[in-house]
């Protein structure tokens, strides 16, 4: 890909790559599929529950797989009179990520399984990670690196266990071993990994490795979940799956203190979660609507408060200096409907309370997004995938006078604001080349970065390798 500009790349990631490409040619590849998520818990499928028997598949006692992904995303000049600590950079710019992963798994006594996924990354997201609430990268974290190093972001016990009802057999994947599930089931989940894992997934957008990239496309972007700055925490779920409902239910660590690298142990910081999930076939296309409250207890700082000080002291407000141990809530709502064999069509709707800061996700207080992702089935092309998505991010009135008096946040801060909602345009598509490697490209046209109308609009370019086996 030839770009205007020049990527000095300080590490060797485009070569990690190419070997583990190398090594996938040379084997058989296990593919996990676009949209699928790598800490998903299995679910029933409606289209199949008149099928549920006696499961004739053989368990999986282990398996190992791998996933390695590079994303390039460079942006030009775009207008900008003044910038802050955590503006975007307006100058002609560019940054990359790559990160190797591997997924092991094992069944333990009494149908148990253990996960682990340790992983290496490096990289840096555009600007390191600032400038945009609804950002452009969900393979770019909120610390980076010029060198490769090593992490564990996955690290969980499951169980499933069995309320009668037949069983569905599933394949081998990634954070999966293959065997018969039961449809009707109740799945503990505890240990590291991610509340999106479990919580507001979607078939079409949630998975920045295989569909859409943006935070506030993959994610619902006013649900403020519980992550250290890599986005995962300790914690557990419990869900209660049923042929056409599940209700789910999580304890998470929050961070130490907003957007820290360490979650808190004690679990004073903490998030409390709930989703009710419904299936449906409609003219025998699978579907869901799903409905999520949050609640996150933790010394936070409000707004106003910080103002205020700020007013009384001749300073820069700042949220940090007015925390206090008290609570933030909101709610999603997300939708997904196949339309025909080959597209699908979803929506996301979150809001939350707007009088107290960010804690670990982003500055976003109400997020509309909507979308259509389409398979190349039309165009001889089955594996293939194209999806547009558009995305409304908003700010609350007390969250803009912060940021008007030059406060900063987790991501945004320009030091000056003339408010105007975030508004974002996705487009991706996808070409999977072998049954190892899909190779894409991505365009996202953000108007009023930061909420800033004074800065951009921005066009954002994107190339993706991914490979797994």
């Amino acid at each position: 890909m030839i770009l205007p500009f020049k990527i000095q790349l300080r590490t060797l990631s485009c070569a990690y790559l190419a070997a583990l490409m190398g090594l996938a040619w040379g084997g058989e590849a296990i593919s996990v599929g676009a949209g699928e998520d790598a800490g998903a818990t299995f679910q029933p499928d409606p289209a199949k529950v008149s099928e549920k028997t006696d499961s004739h598949a053989s368990p999986e006692w282990w398996n190992l797989q791998w996933q390695a992904t590079n994303v390039t995303q460079w942006h030009p000049s775009f207008t900008s009179p003044y910038r802050g600590a955590n503006s975007l950079n307006p100058r002609n710019a560019g940054a990359e990520t790559t990160d190797v992963t591997a997924f092991l798994g094992f069944r333990l006594p009494e149908g148990t399984q253990f996960y682990l996924n340790p992983e290496v990354d490096q990289g840096f997201g555009l600007s390191d990670t600032l400038g945009v609430a609804g950002f452009p990268s969900g393979e770019a974290y909120k610390v980076g690196s010029h060198v490769p190093y090593l992490r564990l972001p996955r690290a969980f016990f499951r169980h499933v266990f069995d309320l009668g009802g037949g069983t569905q057999d599933v394949e081998s994947g990634p954070n999966q071993l293959a065997g018969g599930y039961p449809v009707d089931n109740i799945t503990v989940t505890i240990g590291k990994f991610s509340p999106v894992d479990v919580f507001d997934t979607n078939t079409y957008a949630h998975d920045p490795r295989a569909d859409f990239m943006n935070w506030s496309v993959i994610e619902s972007g006013a649900y403020d979940y519980a992550a250290d700055s890599w986005g995962y925490t300790e914690g557990g779920a419990i869900e209660w799956n049923q042929s056409f409902w599940t209700l789910r239910g999580g304890f998470f660590a929050l961070s130490t203190e907003p957007n820290s690298k360490l979650v808190d142990q004690g679990f004073k910081q903490q998030e409390w979660v709930g989703e009710a999930e419904f299936r449906q076939n409609w003219f025998d296309l699978p579907g869901k609507v799903k409905f999520l409250a949050f609640t996150n207890i933790a010394y936070m700082g409000s707004y106003t408060d910080a103002i205020r000080q700020a007013v009384l002291t001749g300073v820069v407000p700042d949220t940090a200096t007015v925390r206090q141990y008290t609570s933030r809530s909101g709610f999603a709502i997300n939708l997904e409907q196949g339309l025909s064999e080959s597209t699908g069509v979803f929506a996301r709707f979150s809001s939350n309370q707007g009088n107290k800061e960010a804690y670990d996700f982003t500055e976003i207080n109400q997020s509309i997004a909507s979308g259509v992702s389409v398979k190349g089935i039309s165009w001889g092309r089955k594996d293939d995938t194209f999806g547009v998505a558009v995305v409304g991010n908003v700010l609350s009135k007390d969250a803009r006078a912060y940021f008007a008096r030059g406060g900063n946040g987790i991501l945004i801060g320009d030091g000056n604001l003339q408010y105007g909602p975030e508004k974002i345009l996705e487009a991706y598509y996808a070409a999977r080349l072998a049954k190892f490697l899909t190779v894409g490209v991505d365009y996202q046209y953000v108007i009023n970065p930061a909420y800033n109308v004074d800065r951009g609009p921005v066009s954002i370019f994107g190339f993706r390798v991914h490979a797994e086996f």
